[in-house]
């Protein structure tokens, strides 16, 4: 008996320094490939930096160490690495050119393709080239690609080029299928994003607005284009109009929307012309990750923090979403804002925001802290895509406001929209129900019931001050009267190019533009930024799947197999988990 206790605790022992020893072996090995990841890069003389636009464009990159492991790589690019490469190209006399590779591209929005597409027109003012070549142009990579010197296309390729169209979705009758229904308080005529669920059609002030911001994106794609490729914004248009996607190759190099047709190979000979280099001589390529290695320009002076803010504006990250994409989680960040508030090496602050908003409550507590953390140091807000309805709550009260000229903006309103589910219960499941009380309004709130009069009179008293709120925060900080903020609020959207206008925002332009506004309000004659909150590392990705689970490629799965309707069913699967009283876009704006 003795023996057969010291061969189990042998066997035990040994299998636990099997695993120990392993598990530090994987652990070693995974720092060596993170270390080996972020070494400085090297850049041979006569280089072309490469510039994959296949997949998808988010505001920050997000590296997924375990779906690089697994082979996964990343999941798209973040419009933040794709500044940064361009910038250090531009910079660096090794670098001769920028060959852009595209096809299927979606960016986040069309203010982060105006965004990149900028910077590449920057960087040709340094005398570099830029060559495109896809074999199917999507409408967003054929804005971009036509900054370029010159544009390839397959002699059996297509370039899409449509106009854009909002089509929203409604799920009231869905919803009315299973005896549910939403009752609704808001204020602002233009507050449509509740219409998804009240209605079965636009209201005619959504209608406006939309058909006014969609035609504002349009003209500025137009604009850039014809610009750069030397055509008619008329002559485009008509394009457009005759489905242009499905021309042949020689009429898109005949009507000047290609420069030439080639195959791959063709390519890579044109860019060794470029380069000087013979046939049998190997292109010095980087890509996006090796030019996040490329050392930059020395970081003398002083630090500016630049502050990303993505996502929807939630009170708190409930762990069950976390698959669901970059949230603003009010905590994290007024803790954030108080870190940089405190930091003396910190002289100003870029808070770079990219939402359509959220919880109002959160809206606000961000808010404050913006006011405490303006009290130390310069804030300058730079909108991306979207800083709307809660996105400009938190941004309303800072120093000075930066947007794209086709940034979504404004949308000052706020709206309560609370599910009624009696009938699925009473009619569809036959669940009954009796009361007690001691009170008039003991069950408010009740599941048995929807509200009555006296009580939506009462939710629309808190949602009017609510929005009087949000309206005296927006007049405080940009120095309007609340008669003059009104004109403009009642939850109307507007293109940043009119939110100029409006005096909603002071200028328009990109995150560098905000960034030099930063330094001159601090007074700062030199300066470089870094990037807040940090990305996570290994061990917090660890943590993260422990927390909610290791659903990411299933989540990815279904992403893919469902298409547009996966933030839908995802919204309808999650709505009970979000905070009733919203300051937010509609849910999905679905611009094609």
């Amino acid at each position: 008996m003795k023996e057969f206790f010291k061969m189990t605790c042998a066997t035990v022992v040994g299998i636990f320094l099997f695993f120990l020893v392993f598990g530090f072996i994987g652990v070693m090995c995974m720092v060596g490939m993170v270390a080996s990841s972020s070494a400085t890069k090297s850049v041979d003389k006569n280089s072309v930096m490469v510039l994959n636009l296949t997949s998808t464009m988010e505001e920050r990159a997000e590296s997924d160490m375990f779906a690089m492991l697994s082979g996964g790589g990343m999941n798209g690019i973040g419009l933040d690495e794709a500044l940064t490469a361009i910038k250090k190209a531009k910079e660096n006399d090794d670098i001769k050119g920028i060959y852009i590779e595209t096809g299927m591209f979606s960016p986040d929005s069309w203010a982060s393709a105006q965004a990149l597409r900028r910077a590449l027109a920057d960087f040709k003012k340094s005398g570099k080239w830029i060559v495109a070549y896809s074999d199917s142009y999507s409408q967003a990579s054929y804005y971009i690609a036509s900054v370029a010197d010159k544009v390839y296309t397959n002699p059996e390729g297509m370039v899409d080029l449509h106009g854009i169209a909002a089509e929203p979705m409604f799920l009231k009758d869905l919803l009315s299928k299973f005896g549910v229904k939403m009752q609704l308080a808001k204020v602002g005529a233009y507050k449509s994003a509740p219409e998804m669920f009240t209605a079965d059609k636009m209201s005619d002030a959504n209608r406006e607005q939309v058909t006014a911001y969609i035609n504002g994106i349009w003209d500025n794609v137009v604009k850039d284009i014809s610009a750069s490729r030397k055509i008619p914004a008329d002559s485009l248009n008509s394009y457009a109009d005759n489905m242009m996607s499905l021309w042949d190759g020689k009429t898109l190099v005949k009507k000047k929307v290609v420069d030439g047709l080639l195959y791959t190979d063709e390519v890579k000979g044109e860019i060794k012309k470029l380069l000087k280099l013979k046939d049998d001589e190997r292109i010095s390529q980087l890509g996006l990750a090796d030019m996040q290695n490329v050392k930059s320009k020395s970081r003398d002076g002083e630090e500016i923090a630049v502050y990303y803010a993505v996502g929807d504006i939630v009170d708190e990250r409930i762990p069950s979403l976390s698959n669901s994409g970059p949230v603003i989680d009010a905590k994290v960040v007024c803790k954030d804002l108080e870190d940089l508030a405190n930091d003396d090496e910190v002289k100003a602050v870029v808070l770079r925001v990219n939402s359509g908003g959220g919880s109002a409550y959160a809206s606000e507590q961000i808010w404050h802290q913006v006011e405490v953390l303006k009290q130390k140091k310069p804030v300058v807000v730079s909108m991306g895509g979207m800083a709307a309805s809660g996105g400009y709550y938190i941004s309303c009260g800072s120093n000075w406001i930066v947007a794209e000229p086709t940034t979504l903006t404004g949308s000052i309103g706020i709206f309560g929209m609370f599910p009624d589910a009696s009938g699925l219960l009473k009619e569809k499941l036959g669940v009954k129900f009796d009361e007690v009380k001691t009170n008039k309004h003991s069950n408010f709130g009740t599941r048995s019931r929807p509200f009555n009069e006296e009580e939506m009179s009462y939710l629309n008293t808190y949602i009017d001050r609510g929005y009087n709120l949000f309206r005296s925060r927006v007049a405080t900080g940009r120095k309007l009267s609340v008669d003059a903020v009104e004109k403009v609020a009642q939850g109307h959207v507007w293109l940043g190019q009119d939110a100029l206008k409006c005096k909603l925002v002071d200028e328009l332009g990109g995150l560098d533009v905000a960034v030099a506004k930063a330094a001159k309000l601090a007074k700062l004659d030199e300066y470089f930024t870094s990037s807040y909150p940090a990305p996570p590392d290994a061990f917090d990705q660890l943590l993260t799947m422990a927390e909610s689970g290791s659903g990411n490629y299933l989540d990815e799965s279904m992403r893919a197999a469902l298409g547009e309707y996966y933030e839908p069913l995802l919204f309808l699967k999650n709505i009970s988990q979000q905070n009733a009283i919203q300051a937010r876009l509609p849910y999905m704006m679905n611009l094609r």
